[in-house]
């Protein structure tokens, strides 16, 4: 092999990502405790993925559309309630929930039990919605409404006011 043919090889890196049991960025807002298992760094940018536990009663955001990005709920168990628009649907575990862009939505967990769900961001950046309310959090600041919006509106998102 000459020189000429070693620098134009693509530089080594993993092929794949592996995210143990134990591994991955924690993000906890309120009662919701967030795993995530890819941030887009591995995908280009193309998906995020996190699984989110969200304690019994755990009320979600305020109903709300996305401009950017399609988000996917697998619903690995207990049950989650969704509301697109004025319709609820509770879906169980095994249960898959896609949310393209423009739909009003929001999800809550209204039983007894805690309900765990896989999420995908298809692109990543929503991903970063959750740290940066994360980091409003751990500065010693509440979440408020504004604080939620103004957050939002960052990443392609605003509430779906036309439905309150």
């Amino acid at each position: 092999m000459t020189e000429e043919t070693k620098s134009s090889e693509p530089p080594t890196r993993p092929l794949i990502s592996v995210v143990g049991p134990g591994d991955g960025e924690r993000i906890v807002l309120g009662t919701t405790r967030m795993r995530v298992l890819e941030d887009g760094s591995h995908t280009g940018h193309r998906l995020a993925i996190a699984e989110s536990v969200l304690a019994p009663h755990t009320q979600g955001p305020p109903q709300h559309r996305h401009a950017l990005h399609d988000e996917g709920f697998y619903i690995l168990s207990g049950t989650v309630r969704f509301t697109v628009g004025e319709e609820d649907h509770d879906a169980v575990t095994g249960t898959l929930v896609m949310v393209p862009p423009g739909t009003p939505h929001t999800f809550a967990n209204v039983t007894d039990r805690p309900a765990v769900m896989l999420s995908t961001f298809t692109p990543d950046l929503y991903l970063q919605y959750f740290r940066e309310l994360r980091d409003v959090l751990a500065a010693g600041r509440p979440l408020t409404p504004g604080t939620d919006i103004d957050a939002m509106s960052r990443y392609g998102t605003e509430p779906a006011t036309d439905l309150t």
